[in-house]
């Protein structure tokens, strides 16, 4: 059970990013390992009024949303985890050191799964 589990956790990821690119952004990164944490996806989006936004996207998949969705999962403890990743992501890669980032969450629910993007999920000094 856990290799479909994995299957299905990469497959609904590929999903997001894929529904990230169709938005508009582009990948920077997938399933950065860092101490303490990974980053599902690191993508950025350019906008031609405010220049670009490193945006690291959190990918939450439940079966159902009976027990809150995906969102609700990514406690104070899981944000913190995520900011320090981006903080390690961000020393690693010097070229994104300046650019604004955010903190999005995609939920995925149901079979087949559908996606819901929350922009500006949390915020690094919310943690």
């Amino acid at each position: 059970m856990g290799v479909d589990r994995r299957q299905l956790g990469a497959a609904v990821e590929t999903a997001a990013r894929q529904y990230l690119q169709r938005a508009g952004l582009q990948p920077v990164a997938a399933n950065a390992n860092y101490r303490g944490g990974e980053l599902d996806l690191v993508m950025l989006e350019r906008d031609g009024h405010h220049g670009a936004m490193l945006v690291f996207v959190e990918v939450r998949y439940r079966r159902s949303d009976a027990f809150g969705g995906g969102a609700a999962s990514v406690d104070v403890r899981k944000r913190r985890r995520l900011v320090h990743a981006a903080q390690l992501f961000l020393a690693a890669h010097p070229q994104h050191a300046q650019t604004p980032c955010r903190f999005d969450v995609i939920e995925a629910t149901g079979e087949p799964p559908q996606l819901h993007w929350i922009r500006d999920a949390f915020r690094a000094d919310d943690c």
